[in-house]
């Protein structure tokens, strides 16, 4: 198929792209965020490829991936083509729901123009869906390629905006963490991070927006992974992680609880029994190999790359074949 989807979310675009279809990505001149076009720190295949939008009202799509409500008018003006009704469409949605949760409606509620699909069951439970058709493909990654050793006595976190969102990703708990051993904190816009929590910068040192590969080589080399977030979807980097064999030290929230088998190091809502987690996984290296060995096979085996694939593929078939 040709699929058109825009680059909204990097890792999990990169897991989508390894597919065995044509995915095009639109590029524009700034690169902006509706022009982003191909990753330039994720390693992406030949058939992701980028595209003009003067180019996609020539172009052949099979369906349209739409990941923002204001993707449905600009495809439609691209494309010249409405996606749900001249071309079949799949909203994906990458967040929980924001606002009078558990109220909160979907801006794709009430629609039989498309499918809404979701990344977590949390999710798919806790919005309002309305009576549009919903699905759930659960995450799926890439393989790092590296291996956790767990040699330095740190704790590690990967946070985006860790400023703005504070609460959200559970930034005001860091400095609980950073009294046992030094944080290292990756992720976009994590600059200056220490003096926003009032820590020197020997407890707390941020590594801002670092390509992939090379935060995963570093990630790897910290004794424990900590996911403290209160109110996010289900993060990539935690399952990258335990992928690569690191014990995790996590909240008990949203998909976490799913995701994170207690062998794998820690999961609780009280900040005290994770900080006597951390400390054990720190003073008991054998103790953090048991629970990386662990959240590995957990990871490696719900969230491979192929079982991903495969699920896309089926719903992929079925809404194309719906839509003949």
């Amino acid at each position: 198929m040709n699929i058109l989807l825009w680059h909204v979310h990097g890792s999990w675009t990169t897991s989508f792209v390894h597919g065995k279809h044509r995915y095009l990505v639109p590029v524009t001149p700034d690169r902006g965020p509706y022009g982003l076009g191909r990753a330039r720190t994720y390693p992406w295949p030949d058939n992701a490829v980028e595209i003009t939008p003067e180019d996609l009202a020539h172009t052949d799509v099979d369906l349209v991936i739409l990941q923002r409500p204001e993707e449905l008018d600009l495809a439609t003006e691209w494309l010249r083509r409405r996606p749900g009704r001249d071309l079949p469409a799949i909203y994906v949605e990458h967040n929980t729901p924001k606002g009078d949760v558990p109220n909160t409606r979907h801006p794709m509620a009430d629609r039989d123009d498309l499918l809404l699909t979701h990344v977590t069951h949390f999710n798919e439970l806790f919005y309002d869906n309305g009576a549009t058709r919903t699905a759930v493909v659960e995450h799926g990654v890439v393989t790092p390629t590296v291996e956790w050793t767990g040699e330095l006595d740190r704790l590690a976190v990967v946070i985006n905006e860790p400023v703005r969102r504070w609460r959200v990703t559970g930034t005001d708990l860091l400095a609980r963490f950073a009294a046992l051993a030094p944080l290292d904190v990756y992720g976009m816009k994590v600059a200056g991070l220490a003096a926003h929590l009032g820590l020197p910068e020997d407890r707390l040192t941020s590594h801002d927006d670092v390509p992939q590969h090379a935060m995963h080589a570093e990630l790897a080399r910290r004794r424990a992974y900590l996911h403290l977030c209160r109110w996010t979807s289900l993060g990539l980097s935690l399952i990258e992680a335990m992928t690569m064999g690191m014990p995790v030290v996590a909240l008990a929230t949203t998909e976490a609880v799913e995701a994170v088998p207690p062998a794998a190091g820690a999961l609780s809502t009280r900040v005290d029994v994770l900080v006597d987690a951390a400390r054990g996984l720190l003073d008991d290296p054998a103790a953090a190999r048991r629970a990386g060995a662990a959240a590995r096979a957990a990871a490696r085996d719900r969230y491979g790359l192929e079982r991903f694939l495969a699920d896309w593929d089926r719903l992929l078939e079925e809404e194309v074949c719906a839509s003949r």
